[in-house]
Formats: structure tokens, sequence, C-alpha cells
């Protein structure tokens, strides 16, 4: 039989539920088709079928295709994946027939027919075999939007939809992490969602719709939704703190200081944790040069300044909070690594400030990411310095460099120069090739995680101060540390995790 004596297949989007929002496409394509198909469970009642119920014709050829499970268990050897696969397999064979005999086939399906629709599963065997249209439909994500009548994002708000049926931490992770969001397949998923978004601090945001557009709908505030009322049918919906900024959780008394590490560049190297603080904050505080790593936000007020007022910044950062803002300072790498956390909490130790709030939230070192960069050469024991004398004296730093060689420690120097400190480089070389020889490999990383990246894997004699930044953290390695050199002309640094008897 020739292609063109075959069928055609037809994936059809009914909408979220009521006839009325099906296209004039999906109806013109259910009236000229020989067969209609469309799935249901072992009762036999398929939603996808009443909702086009209208537009079927006494002539059709109906093809109920019914799940051998749902959530009931199942004796089949390949468990639940095996019985839907061979189930999967089973009715494009079925529709296949029907396509072979030059009948056009419409599958039918609720919401959008490639958005978390079983109609994907046959599109998957019979697409490519077969000439095939696929008629879009209103998903339930913008029926729900639509019944709670608030914008889901707006600008550059980024909108995630998650199923329920994820491991619980990662949709606190993700929750935490996005701006507006969508959680399907509710159901018995429902108390892990609610507990997520607790977890992710957006229980105070979130709705819930059930049967958007349909009989029975209904709609509310998803922290008094009784868990043994959730449906199926149901999502759970963070909207747009843009169009609905009431949905920002209400907050009386102080306000709060979170001391938020961004890691040593951009938006790739935050948490989801930090992700949600800098969310959250109302107005931001830092080093300009890492406020600038932040995306903008409207509503959201940037205080910016020089990276040498750490303590007003701090001061600044506690007087917002203690008049009930959320205030995110703002800090490169770990703000507990030669950063903001220790400023912050200095002064939030003052009888003044106890009353606030302060939480510090991790980020990505600096050494570590220069690290990864360069291999592994922080494998084993290392010891973390400033090479910094504006806050401590140059003879501390010599004398705990001396420490940490006779230690026997792999060495992450940080600050090593700037443009009004030249020497310390040159200094901390000299001693230290004295104490660990010029052949000792050195790690120079500048700018890891940024557009300049450079990463060189080289020795202490020659190691050359000037061309050293404060954009450059060191790697001293230890008498353990390995060079290697990859089949792509790269070395790689390591140090190894057993020592030697």
């Amino acid at each position: 039989m020739s292609d063109r004596a075959k069928g055609r297949l037809y994936g059809v989007g009914l909408g979220p539920g009521d006839p009325n929002l099906m296209t004039l496409r999906a109806a013109q394509v259910i009236a000229e088709a020989d067969v209609v198909a469309y799935h249901s469970a072992r009762h036999g009642r398929s939603i996808a079928r009443s909702i086009a119920a209208a537009h079927l014709r006494a002539d059709h050829v109906e093809e109920p295709l019914v799940y051998p499970v749902t959530t009931e268990t199942t004796d089949h050897p390949g468990g639940y994946q095996g019985a839907m696969e061979e189930f999967y397999e089973e009715s494009a064979a079925r529709l296949a027939a029907h396509l072979d005999a030059g009948r056009t086939v419409a599958v039918l399906a609720e919401g959008d027919p490639l958005f978390y629709s079983s109609y994907m599963h046959m599109h998957k065997r019979l697409a490519g075999r077969y000439e095939t249209e696929v008629v879009p439909g209103v998903t339930s994500v913008s029926a729900a939007a639509a019944r709670l009548q608030t914008p889901l994002v707006e600008g550059e708000e980024v909108l995630t939809i998650l199923p329920g049926t994820l491991p619980e931490e990662e949709l606190t992770a993700r929750l935490a992490a996005t701006d507006s969001a969508v959680v399907m397949k509710l159901g018995r998923t429902f108390p892990a969602v609610r507990r997520a978004m607790e977890d992710s601090g957006r229980l105070a945001e979130a709705r819930y719709v059930e049967r958007a557009t349909m009989e029975g709908e209904r709609t509310g505030v998803l922290a008094d939704t009784d868990p043994e009322s959730v449906p199926y049918f149901a999502v759970a919906v963070v909207p747009s703190r843009i169009g609905n900024p009431g949905g920002r959780p209400a907050r009386t008394g102080p306000g709060e200081v979170a001391v938020v590490g961004t890691g040593p560049a951009g938006p790739l190297w935050l948490t989801p944790e930090t992700k949600r603080a800098l969310a959250d904050a109302e107005v931001l505080i830092g080093y300009t040069t890492y406020l600038d790593r932040v995306p903008s936000r409207p509503g959201q007020v940037r205080h910016g300044s020089d990276n040498k007022v750490e303590s007003e910044r701090a001061e600044f950062a506690l007087d917002l909070a203690r008049r009930g803002k959320r205030v995110a300072v703002v800090s490169g790498g770990d703000p507990g690594v030669f950063a903001m956390a220790t400023a912050v909490l200095e002064v939030a130790s003052q009888d003044a400030y106890k009353d606030v709030p302060v939480r510090v939230l991790p980020g990505v070192t600096a050494a570590n990411a220069a690290a990864a960069a360069a291999g592994a050469p922080l494998g084993h024991d290392y010891a973390t310095i400033s090479l910094s004398d504006r806050l401590k004296p140059w003879e501390v730093i010599a004398e705990r460099l001396r420490a940490a060689s006779a230690a026997d420690l792999v060495l992450a120097l940080y600050n090593p120069g700037s443009r009004s400190r030249t020497w310390q480089v040159a200094k901390a070389r000299e001693l230290l090739v004295e104490l660990r020889g010029a052949d000792t490999p050195v790690v120079v990383a500048r700018d890891v995680g940024g557009p300049e990246q450079s990463v060189r894997v080289l020795t202490l004699g020659t190691l050359e101060p000037s061309e050293v930044d404060m954009r450059t953290i060191l790697l001293i390695g230890s008498s353990q540390t390995q060079v290697t050199e990859r089949g792509d002309g790269t070395s790689i640094a390591w140090t190894p995790r057993r020592y030697p008897d």
C-alpha cells in the first residue's frame, strides 16, 4: 500500500475541560475523522471523550484505549513501567491498523497533546510512519491562571512547571530557585508538594486550583486545602510577584538580613537557596562588582558601594531590617570566607541589633572553583590564608605561611595582590621557595567562572608576581601534589588523599 493510501494521524488538544474552550480546528478535525481514540481508566469513563462529546457522530469508529493500571499495583513481570509500555505498544498497533486501512485517526487529549499527555506515547510510535498533525490546546496551567485571575509571569520572570511526582527535595530546590511555578499531578503527591512549598518559603504565595473550567471546579489558598480532598486533576500555582505584589509573604516586626554568597562569578554559581533569598529581598546591598551579578527585579532597591566599607554596609543593612525590610547583603564566593558574613555578624552582635534575624547562606568559594578548574589540588588537607595586610600585619601572615608549610598543607592564598599591594606575592614566593622548593606546583587562577577565566599550572620558581592581581587566587601544592599532562596537552594538578607512611 502506498503512503498516500494511508490515513492521517491527529493529536487533538481539547483544552482544560470546558467544551467551549476547544479550538475551531479541534472541532473540525474531530468532525472529519473516521476514528476517534481516547484514553480511559478501567471504569471506562473518559474525560477527553466527555469534552468532545458534542462533536462525535454516530458513525464514528471509537477506540477506547483503556489503561491496564492507574494507581493500583500490577503483577506484570515488568512492573508498572512494563505494563504501561506493553499497553502503549498495543494501542499504537490498534491505531496503526486503522491508518494502514486509510482511515483518519483523531486521538483526543485533555489540555495540549504534547504537554504531559498520553497522546505523546502514540505520537512517538506513529508520527514517523504516518502523516501527522498536532492540534494544540489550552493547558491546565493557563486555565488555572485564568481562574485565579492573576498573572503567572511578567517581564523577565521565569515560570517553572513541575510534576508533583518529583522527589520532595528536588521540588523544594526548584521551587526555591524560580520566580513563578505550577506543580501538576497532585492527588496523592499533595502532602509532599505542600511540604516542599513550605520548606522553599513559597507556601504563603501558593494557590490551589482543582478541575479548572470543569464541573466541580475549586480554587483557594494552598495552605488551607485539605490533603484528603485533592484529586489528580488539580494544580498548585505560585503566581507572578510583579502582577501579584500581595503574594510576597507578609512579615510583621523586624525584617531580616540574609548574607548571600554568589560564588565566584555569575548566575550559574548560585544555589537554589541563594536565588530564593535574592528574589525575596526588598533591598540588595553589596560591593558594586558583586551586586552587578544579581539580576534586577521590579520593586527591589539596590545600594552598591566600594569594597572597603564593609562595616558601614553591615550597619546599613541591619538598620533597614530593624525597620521591617528584607535585606540581602551580596557577597562574592562564600560570605564566610574573607567576606561579608563576619562584618554583618560583628555589627549584629551589638545590643541595638540583637533582635534582627540574620542568616548566612553559603556559596561556592573561590578556592573550590579554582581547584575544580585545575583538577583536584585541594584533595587533601589544606589551609586558606589571605595575603592582604590591610587588616592584619605581614608578620602574622608570614608566620602562618611558615606554620602551614611546616605541616605540609596545600595553601589557598586569597587576596594575593592589587594595584596598591604589589610586593606581598613576591615576599610569599620567596618564603615558600625556601620552605618547599622552587619545583612546588602552583595553580594561578584568574576570573574563574568569568569571561576572562585563566587557569595555569606552573611552579613556585616560574611564578611571576607581576601577573597576579586582585582577581587571582593562588593554590600552592604540598610535597604530595602531582601535575599530570593530559592527552589534549593540558595539565591538571591533584593531591592524593593517601599520605605516605
